[in-house]
Formats: C-alpha cells, sequence, structure tokens
C-alpha cells in the first residue's frame, strides 16, 4: 500500500502499465458515500496462456476484514474466467504477508509453493515470494464457495 506522499505515483504507474497491457488496476469505491475503500489489479497478462493474475490490492482499514474483498475477488474471477476466458488465475505475495496469505487461502485456491530470492522489497531486503493459483476446472467450484460466503454473510446481517 502506497503511502499518501506515495499514492499519485502509484497511480501514474498503473496507469503507464495499462497503456503497455500488463495491467488493468480499478478503483473500488463505496457505493453509498462515493468513496475509494481501495485498488486491485489484474496483472501479469499472458493473453497468449490466457493468464493473468490479481494484485496490487489495499483496501482502507474500514474495508478490511469486511465482504469486501471477497466481492472484489469473486467479480474479477468471474470477469477473467467467463468473460476474458482466461484458463488460469494467479495470486502472489510476500513470504511475511500472513494477513494476505490467509485471505487468498480463503478464497479456496491452490499454493503453488514458494520462490526464493524473489525480489527487493521497498527496504531493500530480499523476499520469498508465495504463490497462488485457480484453473479453469477449478473455478465452478470455487464461485459456489464465494456465493455461499456472501449468502450467508448478508443473512447473519439482515437475517
Amino acid at each position: 500500500m502506497p503511502s499518501p506522499d506515495e499514492t499519485r505515483g502509484f497511480i501514474e504507474t498503473a496507469l503507464k502499465d495499462r497503456e503497455a497491457g500488463h495491467r488493468f488496476a480499478f478503483a473500488v469505491i463505496d457505493e453509498t458515500s462515493g468513496t475509494v475503500l481501495g485498488t486491485t489489479s489484474y496483472n501479469d497478462i499472458l493473453p497468449e496462456v490466457k493468464r493473468l493474475e490479481i494484485g496490487h490490492t489495499w483496501y482502507a482499514k474500514r474495508a478490511q476484514r469486511t465482504h469486501i474483498n471477497t466481492t472484489c475477488k469473486l467479480l474479477l474471477l468471474t470477469h477473467a474466467f467467463d468473460t476474458l476466458g482466461c484458463n488460469v488465475v494467479g495470486w502472489r505475495t510476500d513470504n511475511f504477508n500472513y494477513a494476505s496469505q490467509r485471505a487468498i487461502e480463503r478464497l479456496g485456491v491452490k499454493k503453488d509453493g514458494v520462490i526464493r530470492g524473489h525480489k527487493l522489497r521497498r527496504d531493500g531486503t530480499i523476499r520469498d515470494t508465495v504463490m497462488y493459483s485457480l484453473r479453469r476446472g477449478e473455478w465452478p467450484e470455487v464461485c459456489a464457495h464465494l456465493n455461499d460466503f456472501l449468502s450467508r454473510r448478508r443473512q447473519a446481517n439482515f437475517g
């Protein structure tokens, strides 16, 4: 998540990456208030193998641990598989980002493994990256799981 003084650069990079064709960023907006809750992206788009990743995701504190992430992932996955015809959707996260790992695993996707010494963090240390993926054949079960989770959440809030 960018610091407030890095936000403009974050947005400018997302727009440049979109023009280059390897990232498509989305703003996550609260429908009621019109305020920005965060962002998420399709990135590392590989049209030749019909694969993309979901990443560059962050939410305001008030949106974390709510239905927002699950809803966004359901929308992104539905579009990726049912509209774009993707074969695989992937995720990656820092090996020390346990909250992201738990959130990704709650979706019902598979952990592929860890790429050791994968890239530099902002602080200059070298990170290991945990990789996850979901294949087209696994999508119907994950879709049903996410819809059921959101349905139960709505019932609990309005039941």
